[in-house]
C-alpha cells in the first residue's frame, strides 16, 4: 500500500494585484522526511509557506494537509500542522514553562503531561522554569517548537529556522531537527536559503526562483544528475566566463574570482577546451575536478540566482 502524502499542492498560483508571484507550483511531503524548501530571499518561499499555514489564500489550485483541504476544512487541516514563521513569539518575561501553558490555553486537550513531554522532546528541561529573555536564540528556536508541537500535529514547517544562529546553534537546531523526525515520524518543511543547511539536513529538496518550482527530488539523485564539476584557474576569468557560456560543451559556468571561472561540463571535452581557451590567448594555469554540490545544481537551474 502506498504511503499517503501529509501536504500536497496541486498547481498553486498566487497573484498579488496584477503581479504573479507563484507560478502554478505542486509538490508533495511524505510522512518522516525533511523537505527542504530551498530559494534565494524572494524566490516565494515564505508566501508559499503562508499559503500552506492559512495567512493567505491562493488565487487557484489546492493545498491538502492529511487529505484535508486547506479552503474548504481550514479547522481540521490546520489541527494537524504547527509552524514557526518568521520567528517564534515568545513571552520573553515568561519561563519557557509559561510560555507553552499560555499557549496551551489556546489548544484542545493539552495538559501538562502533554507540556511536559514536548519540554523533554526539544531538550530543554534544565532550562525550562528560567525566563526566556535568558535564552539564546538557539534555545528560543527549540522553545518555539516546543510550541509548535503541543497540539501533536503530523507537520512541522520552519521559515528560515536557522537566520540569526551562529555555527554552532545551527549544528544544534539541524541535529535536532532530524533526531525528533526519526523519533516522532513527523513531516518538516525546512525553508532556507542556506544551500549548505538544506544538503544536510533534507531527504527531498524542493528548488524555488522567481516563484517556479524548478526542480523536485532527493539531494543525491539531484546531484548525481549534474555533469561534472570544473574550476579553470587561468589568466584572465572574465574572457574565460564568456567562452565557456558559448561553449556546447559546458552547462553552466560561474566567476569565483579573477582568475577561476567554475563550470559544470563533459569532463571528456576538457582537453578541447583547454586547447581552445589557449588558442584564444587565454593561459589555463590549473585545471580541477570538483565534488558535486546542491550549490552546482542550484547555478545551472537558475542561471546563478543569488543564494548563499
Amino acid at each position: 500500500m502506498s504511503v499517503k502524502p501529509t501536504v500536497k499542492l496541486e498547481n498553486v498560483t498566487k497573484v498579488i494585484g496584477k503581479k504573479t508571484i507563484i507560478h502554478n507550483i505542486s509538490f508533495e511531503i511524505f510522512p518522516g522526511e525533511v523537505f527542504g524548501f530551498l530559494g534565494p530571499n524572494g524566490a516565494g518561499k515564505t508566501t508559499t509557506i503562508r499559503m500552506l499555514v492559512g495567512l493567505i489564500k491562493p488565487t487557484s489550485g489546492k493545498i491538502e494537509i492529511c487529505d484535508f483541504d486547506v479552503k474548504k476544512q481550514f479547522v481540521q487541516a490546520m489541527q494537524r500542522l504547527g509552524s514557526i514563521v518568521e520567528n517564534p513569539e515568545l513571552y520573553k518575561y515568561l519561563s519557557g514553562r509559561e510560555n507553552l501553558q499560555t499557549f496551551a490555553r489556546m489548544l484542545p486537550n493539552v495538559d501538562e503531561a502533554r507540556i511536559q513531554e514536548v519540554i523533554d522532546l526539544v531538550d530543554l528541561t534544565a532550562r525550562i522554569d528560567d525566563q526566556v529573555r535568558t535564552y539564546s536564540l538557539g534555545m528560543r528556536q527549540r522553545l518555539g517548537i516546543a510550541q509548535a508541537l503541543l497540539g501533536r500535529p503530523d507537520v512541522l514547517i520552519l521559515d528560515e529556522p536557522t537566520n540569526g544562529l551562529d555555527p554552532m546553534g545551527i549544528r544544534d537546531l539541524r541535529t535536532f531537527i532530524r533526531k525528533l523526525v526519526d523519533e516522532t515520524g513527523l513531516s518538516v518543511l525546512v525553508s532556507s536559503h542556506i544551500l549548505s543547511e538544506i544538503e544536510l539536513l533534507a531527504d527531498r529538496v524542493a528548488i524555488m526562483s522567481h516563484g517556479k518550482i524548478v526542480q523536485v527530488g532527493t539531494v543525491q539523485d539531484l546531484v548525481g544528475s549534474l555533469s561534472s564539476g570544473v574550476d579553470w584557474r587561468v589568466s584572465d576569468a572574465f574572457t574565460a566566463l564568456a567562452f565557456f557560456k558559448e561553449s556546447p560543451f559546458v552547462q553552466a559556468a560561474e566567476l569565483y574570482d579573477d582568475h577561476t571561472v567554475h563550470t559544470l561540463m563533459d569532463e571528456s571535452k576538457t582537453s578541447t577546451l583547454n586547447k581552445a581557451l589557449m588558442e584564444a590567448g587565454i593561459e589555463v594555469w590549473t585545471i580541477e575536478r570538483k565534488v558535486q554540490t546542491l550549490e552546482d545544481l542550484f547555478i545551472s537551474l537558475t542561471g546563478g540566482d543569488h543564494i548563499v
